[in-house]
């Protein structure tokens, strides 16, 4: 059989395979990580550039595997994107875009959380701490099955929480903000600095806040799991990009 009709090494495929999830997910985090700062700055100068810029980095996460794999499809659906974008930021909606993002990013995650608290589903985190400890998530012990769910729940809440806050916050700006949009008063007016800082800084401090003390208070009532808080992330980063591609299927 000739080299061009035998057929490809499966673990030459696997490796490929991973190595495409791979840069897909650092690709995916590098580009998350760039939003936040650029509509921060948009929203502190008011930049409608820096808005467009903030809208077009979305629009890559989304369509950032076809992208990889040379989709016509979506390189032509990219090119709308980056043509609205450019054409919104020239009117005085530009920053419209932004105040809306957060609220529903932050509530899109909250729901991933909470739907798998649904009867006949395994909470979120259960599976993730199911991976991490290599068995199926009923071999867990009762005790971790339990905080697993109550841990699943309070992520829920306090992503909900920090949804409506954004929300509430992209109602009471002002100049700029959803009530000021239609000509109704705020009732407590804040700058839309101080809903960018809340919105697209401060929501990942408290989240990373959450994620610290957490650790903490499950390293004291499970001991002998993780050495550090860093062993636990490289062993979260270990579980593959595979895992956290389907993790919210």
């Amino acid at each position: 059989m000739s080299s061009s009709t035998r057929p490809p090494d499966p673990d030459v495929v696997a490796a490929s395979a991973a190595r495409q999830d791979a840069t897909l997910l650092w690709s995916r985090l590098a580009l998350a990580g760039a939003y936040p700062l650029l509509a921060h700055l948009a929203s502190a100068r008011q930049d409608g550039v820096l808005a467009a810029l903030a809208l077009v980095d979305i629009a890559v996460i989304l369509l950032l595997a076809p992208l990889l794999r040379r989709r016509a499809g979506a390189w032509a659906l990219l090119a709308a994107c980056v043509a609205g974008a450019w054409w919104l930021a020239g009117t005085r909606h530009a920053l419209l875009p932004l105040l809306l993002v957060p609220v529903a990013f932050v509530a899109l995650v909250a729901w991933g959380f909470g739907r798998t608290l649904r009867g006949g589903r395994v909470p979120l985190i259960g599976r993730i701490v199911a991976a991490l400890e290599g068995v199926a998530h009923p071999a867990l012990a009762p005790e971790l099955r339990g905080y697993t769910r109550s841990l699943t729940l309070a992520w829920t809440l306090l992503l909900a929480t920090l949804a409506l806050c954004n929300l509430g916050l992209a109602l009471l700006a002002v100049p700029g903000g959803l009530l000021a949009r239609v000509g109704i008063a705020a009732p407590l007016a804040v700058s839309q600095a101080q809903w960018s800082w809340f919105a697209n800084i401060s929501d990942y401090g408290i989240v990373g806040g959450f994620m610290l003390l957490e650790y903490a208070y499950r390293k004291r009532r499970f001991p002998g799991r993780y050495h550090s808080f860093l062993d636990f992330l490289q062993r979260m980063a270990r579980l593959g990009p595979a895992f956290w591609r389907d993790l919210l299927h």
